[in-house]
């Protein structure tokens, strides 16, 4: 049930009233839930500082941790403070510790640091538990000498551990922790300064067990000067051990001490304070004299609210269009209070409201909810284009249900419509015809021809199926055999979410035959007679004649009569012509070829 952990640690420094520098005190965290906080902690000065003050500080000091045996530590975080620019490295319980975030102000009128630092120490104390807890190996001594710290009374050391622990019996509370480091000073005695902090998104249902602590370094009990706490305009004490007016004297009211030189921890009930239905808590501390550091403040108040909060999922595109199918979750995690059914989502596609739903039930403490929801987007938005969605908003920016926090109701997401790839239009494919529209094809360039964009990638197929699912490409396209043509190829580019398919045609047409004009007819085997590729198959209404060089037509051919061997025939004798050349004329009677072929022979028995 976590949700934001906030601590205030305040560091209250005695003596002359210097000007700081420092870290604004801010939200470090929250807990929702059944949760309660305590601190243990000692100082390592000998003394109060002051008069005769030895300017001593112990190695190491102790304290004790005692919840109850149903208490579970949720978080646990070691703070440690001291004059100078800081001591980085300690140790609890003997292991070794580093400081994870740090803090330091400086004093103006005499540029003497200080510093305090932190450490999540969670798993150590859930590991330890219960018992006594030693601090050592903080050493500031570098710093400690007469012309700085001693002579002014802010010499000083010590740690302190904030706990929020969990328990089934507790009421919903919310725990906050801020921290920092900032000054509470006044550069004149008797003029007060003032710091204030504001808690807000708060909806306070029962104030009873309300309360507040805080962790202060260089309390004085001897300078009560106009030094106070406050909430809601209500000075808080503690009497005898915290007097309104000394907040800050060197005390633990956890264990009833007075003797915790230079430091305080405590924590003060402050339920008659607050009141039901408050959505927020003004804390103020007050100085005329003392100078403070702030540097933690934890309060448990019991404010009962939901913290709606969306996340967008996923988003459903399809190929080619503008409508598009948003999943989403509304949760309500870390919070004290059922988020109310009917809550209201708005949608914003590039910040303009387009529709709005609701919650379509009440979502528990630490549920969510996942849902879907078709959205249809106007053609005046671009391809790319952000979506938002905003929870607890009824589509003017404002909602109707107070919440934890105000400011995570909303997430965003950039989508682009997935648009099928453009393609180049591809002309067909004319290959020699091989017989009976038989042709072999090159295609393996339309695999680049077609793309217009490089990134796209391309396969081909035989058939419009094998190309819409994506099966059984082509696989050879330098050499591809089609049996009849003309043949569809289809072609199927794709990008990352969508494809387009387009085609050409293989298409064959007669080539010229080719004409090999030797003849040896010796019955060798060998260029025994007229040979003439890609005419038999192709042009089956052919027909030749061959002339010898004085013009005389001594042989005609055509698909029914056999090869023409060197002799004379066809009615003008079958004697064997002379060696020698001879000339011939194709008929092809094919619309592409209206002429006649002619070229010469060679016979030669």
């Amino acid at each position: 049930m976590k949700l934001k952990r906030f601590y205030l640690l305040f560091i209250v420094l005695f003596g002359v009233i210097f000007i700081t520098n420092g870290q604004n005190v801010s939200l470090y965290n929250q807990f929702n839930g059944r949760f309660d906080f305590t601190f243990i902690g000692n100082t390592l000065n000998v003394q109060p500082n002051g008069a005769n003050d030895p300017c001593l500080l112990l190695p190491s000091s102790d304290a004790t941790l005692n919840l109850s045996p149903t208490d579970v530590i949720e978080n646990a975080y070691l703070y440690w403070a001291g004059s100078g620019t800081g001591d980085f490295n300690v140790k609890l319980n003997g292991i070794d510790i580093t400081s994870q975030r740090n803090f330091s102000a400086i004093q103006s009128s005499n540029g003497n640091p200080f510093f305090s630092a932190f450490a999540d120490v969670t798993t150590q104390l859930q590991t330890t538990g219960n018992g006594l807890y030693t601090f050592s190996d903080l050493d500031v001594s570098p710093f400690l000498n007469p012309d700085t710290y001693c002579n002014n009374g802010t010499n000083f050391s010590g740690w302190a551990i904030v706990i929020v622990f969990g328990n089934p019996t507790l009421p919903l509370n919310q725990i906050n922790v801020y921290d920092g480091l900032e000054a509470l000073s006044t550069a004149v005695v008797n003029v007060q300064d003032q710091l204030i902090i504001n808690l807000g998104n708060l909806n306070v249902l029962d104030n009873s067990g309300a309360k507040l602590g805080f962790v202060a370094w260089e309390g004085d009990a001897n300078i009560a000067n106009q030094e106070s706490l406050l909430i809601n305009g209500n000075i808080i004490n503690n009497p005898p051990l915290n007097p309104g007016n000394n907040a800050f004297n060197g005390t633990n009211s956890i264990t009833g001490s007075s003797s915790l030189y230079n430091m305080d921890l405590d924590i003060y009930d402050i339920q008659n304070y607050i009141s039901i239905g408050n959505s927020t808590v003004e804390v103020k501390m007050t100085t005329a004299q003392d100078f403070v550091l702030i540097n933690t403040i934890v309060t448990k108040l019991n404010s009962q609210l939901p913290d709606a909060t969306v996340a967008i999922n996923s988003v459903e595109n399809q190929c080619d269009s503008r409508t598009i199918v948003v999943n989403y979750t509304i949760s309500n995690l870390n919070c004290t209070n059922p988020l109310p059914t009917q809550t209201p989502i708005s949608i914003y596609i590039n910040n303009q409201l387009l529709q709005t739903t609701t919650t379509n039930a009440e979502i528990p403490v630490d549920g969510s909810i996942s849902s879907q929801i078709t959205l249809v987007i106007p053609n005046l938005i671009p391809d790319t284009f952000e979506i938002k969605f905003v929870v607890d908003d009824t589509g003017n920016g404002t909602g109707i249900v107070a919440e934890l926090i105000e400011t995570n109701n909303t997430f965003s997401i950039s989508n682009t419509f997935w648009i099928s790839p453009t393609f180049n239009t591809l002309e067909s494919l004319i290959s020699c015809n091989e017989g009976f529209t038989r042709g072999t094809f090159d295609f393996s360039s339309y695999e680049e021809l077609v793309k217009t964009n490089s990134n796209d990638t391309v396969q081909l197929y035989e058939t419009i199926e094998n190309a819409t699912n994506g099966v059984n490409p082509i696989l050879n396209t330098t050499n591809y055999v089609a049996i009849a043509t003309p043949k569809e190829i289809f072609i199927r580019i794709d990008n990352e979410n969508c494809f387009s398919i387009t085609s050409f045609l293989l298409t064959t047409r007669n080539c010229p035959p080719k004409v090999y004009n030797y003849i040896s007819a010796n019955n060798d085997t060998y260029n025994d007679n007229l040979t003439i590729d890609g005419l038999y198959d192709i042009f089956l209404d052919f027909k030749i004649e061959i002339y010898n060089r004085w013009g005389r037509l001594i042989w005609i051919g055509n698909q029914n009569t056999d090869k023409w061997t060197g002799q004379v025939k066809d009615g003008i004798g079958s004697e064997n012509a002379p060696d020698g050349t001879y000339f011939y004329l194709l008929f092809l009677n094919d619309i592409d070829y209206p002429e006649p072929l002619k070229g010469f022979l060679y016979l030669n028995h």
